[in-house]
């Protein structure tokens, strides 16, 4: 069941973030956060964009939204979309109606581009993105630097309106 989030869903959908925090490069946050860390930025994004989770069997396996891409005023029409699953629920199509709900969603608003940013290498996040018709249009070598190795950063986007 996809619903908005509620502010209730910010220690799970924290629990779910700090997993990515400690064990993957596909954030670059270094320290994990609190669920009222997580409530604040819920807040201030879902303020003006979608944020969605979504539930299995009482769990919370997954969630997404959209985000400003840039903070000035003429990139008000492009958003950056996110999107984390549970370890435990990979594999199995949530991400993929979680985030088709998403740009379902983000269709009906002014937005223009969507821009998503992949740490590379993630090729189920690559496959994901361009299942749902995002094209890659920029590479960044070695912007991030996490357990102790440069990453590089992969931008993909899609044109909604």
């Amino acid at each position: 069941m996809i619903h908005t989030v509620k502010p209730e869903d910010a220690s799970n959908i924290a629990t779910i973030y700090n997993h990515y925090i400690k064990h993957s490069i596909t954030t670059f946050e270094e320290q994990t956060i609190t669920a009222q860390e997580m409530q604040h930025s819920i807040a201030m994004a879902s303020e003006n964009y979608p944020w969605f989770v979504f539930e299995t069997d009482g769990e919370l396996a997954g969630y997404a939204y959209a985000s400003p891409w840039k903070s000035r005023c003429s990139y008000r029409f492009s958003a950056e979309t996110t999107i984390y699953l549970s370890s435990d629920h990979h594999r199995k199509g949530i991400g993929f109606e979680l985030y088709s709900h998403l740009l379902e969603a983000l269709k009906k608003t002014p937005c223009h581009s969507l821009i998503a940013a992949i740490a590379l290498p993630n090729e189920a996040s690559i496959a994901l993105h361009e299942k749902l018709a995002f094209e890659k249009v920029g590479h960044f070598k070695e912007v991030g630097w996490k357990f102790g190795k440069w990453i590089d950063v992969g931008y993909w986007e899609q044109l909604i309106h």
